[in-house]
């Protein structure tokens, strides 16, 4: 019913009651919801007056609760309402014995299990098994937002989102969990947080049957079974299964880094990296090894390592079979098979296949070196250069071959070694075929293809195409004899 009350100066329009509360000013009256016209726009100062008067166009009795003194126009009403009180739920459904206080609810509930959707959506032909769902969602095609926030005027499509939101300006956090006290703002978010503690994830895929704590999740996953991906990039067209992966994806377009370091200022584009990268400054590591006990600070890092316990590479390269223990890992050495270099210099032009390799590159151009030794403090453009130069003050050579049992500080070293022993050389010239164990050697090679000589005399401008041959032309000019002969 469609009905206007003004008590108080305050007004209110509903389609389905005459509302009315003790604390506001403004009387309510649950009023049969097929009723469908306009009583009357009369004023009143007290509640008495207001029933009295309501008496009158209905020709019958009002129901008044007796604990919260909210009034109802017939006694079902007041009967469901009382509920709310007592918590008593008189309707069990004959499946699952779920309870409820009203039998509307357990026949919407009943269509959970008959999957029945009597409801149509007539421009998508979506279905809905209650005609309010249905309401809210043909929203989305009239782009109707009926609910605005008094404070910042944002719209919003359900009163329940309006309410969430407003929570954000009240900092309202109602919800506690009572195992850890965490508070919440919203009751759904409380429901999964407790779920963390009772490890309960009660949405299950029906193709590979992994389990999930949320439905949302149980969604998005369920699209690596279909391939969907219903969320498109309108700059390069590319296709994502979540939205959160396109707003991420859309900000390399935009470089928008909203989120920012409150110690260094430091911005990212997503907020996990920020959280990561805090933890530097920190020095926190919450995630630990219930096998060697290592603790790690971000957890993919702790998932690769607990992966060396138990040798599990789950992704493997359909061309050439190698397996690797990340998927990015694998997305990484695919690239070796299609020669992709997806990530581009823009200042010199040079390709890589990976990101951190342009990265690197790119401090060449900058000669920004960030990783400083403690010890000698000489600077470095990486990192793993760091770890194998600061060896040199430890003499540390954890790499050690099981042959001859010779050690090497670094792992590359330590490989081009080994290929002494077995012959490798799994570099080869792609012009003459010419196979080598390093690459260094095969870009040497090379040169004798192109004919480029890169190393120049500063004496005599004479060209070479080694920095060894360079080297022994020059002592020509100095004269120098490093080798001699002891007789």
């Amino acid at each position: 019913m469609e009905a206007f009350i003004k008590t108080n100066e305050t007004h209110l329009a509903s389609d389905l009651c005459v509302k009315a509360s003790c604390n506001d000013g403004v009387e309510q009256i649950q009023t049969p919801a097929d009723e469908k016209r306009l009583i009357c726009e009369e004023d009143f100062s007290k509640k008495s007056h207001l029933i009295e008067d309501y008496g009158t166009h209905t020709n019958g009795k009002l129901y008044s609760c007796d604990v919260c003194c909210k009034v109802f126009s017939t006694n079902g009403h007041l009967t469901a309402h009382y509920r709310t009180h007592t918590n008593e739920k008189p309707f069990s459904c004959e499946v699952c014995h779920k309870k409820y206080a009203q039998k509307s609810n357990l026949n919407v509930h009943y269509r959970t299990h008959t999957n029945e959707k009597p409801y149509t959506c007539d421009v998508c032909r979506k279905e809905f098994t209650r005609n309010y769902n249905l309401a809210v969602h043909y929203r989305i095609h009239t782009n109707e937002k009926p609910y605005c926030c008094d404070i910042c005027h944002k719209a919003f499509s359900q009163k329940f989102y309006l309410n969430d939101h407003y929570r954000t300006h009240t900092n309202e956090k109602s919800y506690s969990c009572y195992v850890c006290y965490k508070e919440f703002s919203h009751k759904s978010t409380l429901t999964v947080h407790y779920r963390s503690h009772t490890n309960e994830k009660p949405y299950s895929c029906d193709v590979c049957h992994k389990k999930y704590v949320q439905k949302s999740n149980l969604k998005v996953h369920y699209r690596t079974h279909t391939n969907e991906k219903p969320y498109s990039c309108d700059v390069c067209h590319k296709e994502y299964a979540q939205k959160s992966n396109l707003n991420v994806h859309y900000r390399t377009h935009t470089n928008e880094k909203p989120y920012s370091c409150d110690t260094c200022h430091k911005a990212f584009s997503q907020k996990i990296h920020l959280n990561e990268h805090y933890r530097t400054h920190t020095n926190e590591k919450p995630y630990s090894c219930d096998v060697c006990l290592k603790k790690f600070s971000d957890k993919s890092s702790f998932n690769v390592h607990y992966r060396s316990h138990a040798n599990k590479k789950s992704y493997c390269c359909d061309i050439c079979h190698k397996e690797f223990s990340q998927k990015i890992h694998l997305s990484e050495h695919y690239r070796t098979h299609t020669n992709e270099k997806p990530y581009s210099c823009d200042v010199c032009c040079k390709g890589f296949s990976r990101k951190s390799f342009l990265n690197v590159h790119y401090r060449t151009h900058t000669n920004e070196k960030p990783y400083s030794c403690d010890v000698c403090h000489k600077k470095y453009g990486q990192k793993s250069h760091l770890n194998v130069h600061y060896r040199t003050h430890t003499n540390e050579k954890p790499y050690s071959c099981d042959v001859c049992i010779k050690k090497f500080s670094d792992k590359s070293s330590f490989n081009v070694h080994y290929r002494t022993h077995t012959k490798e050389k799994p570099h080869s010239c792609d012009v003459c075929h010419a196979a080598f164990s390093q690459k260094s050697h095969l870009r040497v090679h090379y040169q004798i293809h192109t004919g480029e000589k890169p190393y120049s005399c500063d004496v005599c401008s004479k060209r070479f195409s080694q920095r060894r041959s360079l080297n022994q032309h020059y002592r020509t000019h100095t004269n120098a004899r490093p080798y001699f002969l002891d007789i």
